[in-house]
């Protein structure tokens, strides 16, 4: 250990042993945070004052008198009072406070995957102050979710890329050799086990193409090397091809410039929607669309499945999270016996035209 470091050990530990240092000093003696609750008792107090004056002075302006002892007439004349002012002040206790009730609504639904919820502002003044607190703090949750998402998404997509490139340099290269060698085996082998070989043959060449379609939906080379139009057309094909499901596929052919994120996020969402299509919605047409309006680009596919999407799983919640990195919005409308929806606005993307 150097003198430099033993004096920096010696300058922490009696930080340590003091308990604190200056910034910490200094972030404790500011002023305490402001918060709803000395204004809001002040409010309900102020309330709660009027009420009860206004009361007294009807009470004392009024030819009604109360003897002594109490009698029956003048119990009702002070039931009727009692009930007036505690009406009042029920009304306008529930009014002050209606913005926590929409407050309390907000925290139960919201969702980070669903961006955009919101509390406007009540006009109440003492609570004002509360809603803009919450609403900051859904910012920084939902920035904050967003930017894990991406270092989450950025490394799957690495992933996949490497575990794409290992199939095809290894698996793929493997399995090629071996189709050589069963040819030459073949070319001398004798006639009785000549369809024995080329069944295995076969079999070997059904496995490089499954490697080789895999590869392809790990990482969609055709989307880096062609772009989106031609990647989502490979798409929909390999899809019929393997499902059996038309795709009638309506894309602009005028789409305008867009990122590398924007096009993989609408690659992916694409083939999620095609596979869940596949496994679940029993369809048997499906309709894509990719059109460039005039505030924003819209990509929609739509099945004639049974529908009735109850429960996202972790495909539709990716979606949402890849949506959120570019800030566009997802929307799955699935009525029961009415197919499935997907639809993704990307905003400030427009046409040309």
């Amino acid at each position: 250990m150097t003198p430099m470091d033993r004096h920096f050990g010696d300058d922490e530990a009696e930080k340590m042993s003091d308990g604190t240092d200056q910034r910490s000093i200094g972030q404790r003696a500011g002023p305490p945070a402001r918060t709803p609750a000395g204004p809001l008792f002040r409010r309900l107090f102020v309330i709660n004052g009027l009420v009860f004056a206004i009361g007294t002075l009807v009470l004392a302006l009024s030819p009604a008198t109360v003897s002594s002892p109490v009698l029956l007439t003048e119990v009702s004349v002070l039931l009727i009072g009692l009930v007036l002012i505690l009406a009042a002040n029920a009304m306008l206790v529930r009014t002050s406070l209606a913005p926590l009730d929409a407050l309390a609504s907000l925290m139960q639904r919201v969702d980070l995957l669903r961006a955009g919820d919101r509390l406007t502002e009540s006009g109440n003044g003492d609570l004002d102050h509360l809603i803009d607190t919450f609403n900051a703090m859904l910012d920084r949750l939902e920035a904050e979710r967003s930017e894990s998402s991406a270092h989450a998404l950025a490394a799957q997509e690495g992933e996949r890329r490497r575990i794409a490139q290992e199939l095809h340099d290894e698996v793929g290269q493997g399995l090629t050799v071996v189709l050589l060698g069963l040819k030459r085996v073949i070319d001398r082998a004798p006639a009785d086990l000549r369809d024995e070989l080329h069944s295995v043959q076969e079999t070997v060449r059904d496995s490089l193409d499954e490697v080789r379609q895999v590869g392809r939906r790990l990482r969609p080379g055709v989307l880096e090397d062609l772009g989106l139009h031609s990647a989502l057309s490979a798409l929909c094909h390999d899809f019929s091809q393997v499902s059996a499901i038309p795709v009638i596929r309506e894309v602009d052919p005028d789409l305008p410039g867009l990122s590398s994120d924007t096009e993989l996020v609408l690659y992916r969402i694409t083939q999620e929607s095609l596979t869940n299509i596949a496994r679940h919605a029993g369809a048997t047409r499906v309709e894509l669309s990719l059109v460039a309006g005039r505030d924003a680009l819209r990509l929609r596919i739509t099945d004639n499945g049974k529908g009735g999407v109850v429960r996202e799983g972790a495909g539709i919640r990716g979606m949402r999270e890849r949506a959120l990195l570019i800030g566009a919005r997802l929307t799955i409308t699935s009525p029961p016996g009415g197919g499935t929806q997907v639809c993704l606005v990307v905003p400030g993307t427009t046409s040309g035209r």
